[in-house]
């Protein structure tokens, strides 16, 4: 199963600190791209990390005020009770296990970024213009109009390159967008 992998071309969070913070989901494995709710710190100290946010599945209550999951890609390589990081260099791989700290950010409108296609359900596809955040799911929905939540205008079918080692084109089909709506 391959992964969705996301660049952030232009996202303004990169320099601000308010806008990136750390947050663990109990329930779910994640991807990069994937959107979230933080509706609250985990000031219990559940996870022993006053400082973490608890993200949970957007519902139709939270579309508005989202996050993105944005963590470096180190693929977790796990040989019977034992975990190496760094040996499969493969971006489509990497996902976050669920109970594992993660970094998010909060888009901005105008942040421009580009996913392949693993970060959206299936639907109607880049011919639909947006891209927005759907109730009950991590994954960006295409849509014919922006939403009343986070959502994401289509500029360009585009591709991002991933080595992988072969004499070959090396590339994954992506699709650049724009945040016009949080």
């Amino acid at each position: 199963m391959s992964h969705c992998v996301l660049v952030q071309s232009k996202v303004a969070a990169e320099n601000i600190d308010a806008a990136n913070v750390s947050a663990i989901n109990s329930a779910d494995a994640l991807d990069n791209g994937n959107v979230v709710a933080l509706a609250t710190q985990d000031t219990a100290a559940t996870y022993g990390q006053t400082e973490v946010w608890d993200a949970t599945k957007p519902a139709t209550a939270t579309l508005a005020g989202l996050w993105m999951v944005y963590e470096p890609e180190v693929v977790l390589t796990v040989s019977g009770t034992k975990q190496y990081k760094g040996i499969n260099v493969d971006p489509q791989d990497f996902y976050i296990p669920a109970n594992t700290v993660f970094s998010a950010y909060k888009p901005h409108l105008g942040d421009v970024i580009t996913m392949t296609g693993d970060g959206f359900v299936t639907g109607s596809g880049a011919a639909s213009a947006y891209a927005v955040a759907a109730d009950g799911s991590y994954l960006l929905t295409w849509a014919a109009g922006a939403g009343s939540g986070l959502s994401y205008k289509y500029i360009a079918t585009t591709y991002i390159s991933i080595g992988s080692g072969a004499i070959d084109t090396q590339r994954a089909v992506a699709y650049k967008l724009q945040c016009v709506v949080l």
